[in-house]
């Protein structure tokens, strides 16, 4: 058992429920627009009925569940919302690799490259998320600035969901790993305008790479996996 999965089995039983409930919103096996009650949750799941409220209420409030007119629904993916989300963390990217590049420490990098070694390998969406799978909030965290990591983190968890619709692929890990090898020797050099440059464009990459699969996705998910405008 890896130290994600002890660290989950000594947390409060609400945590643990959380924990699965949100890992399955997040990869996915709970549908974007799909109708869950209490009880159904309560079977899925093992547990008795105060936990699942709990999770819930917490879901609710991270924007991933919304009520629905018959108990609770997954929340559908906002377009709108994620086309924002993609500008606004271009701009927060670009200025932390700009920080990054003053302040990284070899030995910062070579742990950045270990995790970007990682996301070649075969994986579940498990193990992504208790991994902390995540080279942009690393090499945001080396800018010594705990907003713009801050900042970074947000926008991650806010595409997450639709991120794994990319990150499911072995052809997309191949491009992100390459990229990201990029721009990590590019912080090393303390080539700051090349950095900038290649992290916005890796990010406008992404953009279309995710626009692209959700589109591909909307006979998976049917109209009720989609909100069209903001």
């Amino acid at each position: 058992m890896g130290e994600a999965a002890k660290d989950m089995t000594e947390q409060p039983l609400g945590e643990r429920v959380l924990s699965r409930i949100r890992a399955d919103v997040l990869s996915l096996k709970l549908a974007p627009g799909e109708v869950v009650s209490e009880r159904s949750l309560e079977t899925t799941y093992g547990v008795s009925r105060t936990p699942i409220r709990q999770a819930l209420a917490e879901l609710i409030r991270e924007g991933l569940v919304v009520k629905a007119e018959r108990g609770y629904a997954i929340a559908p993916f906002d377009l709108q919302q994620l086309e924002e989300i993609f500008e606004y963390r271009e701009i927060v990217e670009d200025a932390a690799i700009r920080l990054a590049c003053e302040r990284a420490r070899p030995e910062e990098l070579d742990a950045i490259l270990r995790t970007v070694d990682q996301g070649l390998s075969d994986f579940t969406p498990d193990d992504w998320f208790e991994a902390g799978l995540d080279v942009h909030v690393q090499l945001a965290a080396l800018s010594g600035n705990r907003f713009l990591r801050d900042a970074v983190q947000d926008a991650v968890n806010r595409t997450i969901r639709a991120r794994w619709l990319v990150a499911s692929s072995r052809e997309a890990r191949a491009i992100a790993h390459r990229e990201h090898n990029e721009i990590i020797a590019l912080v090393r050099q303390r080539k700051t305008e090349e950095a900038a440059a290649a992290i916005r464009r890796h990010a406008r990459d992404v953009r279309g790479q995710i626009l692209q699969a959700l589109e591909d996705s909307r006979r998976l998910f049917g109209a009720r996996g989609f909100v069209e405008g903001g």
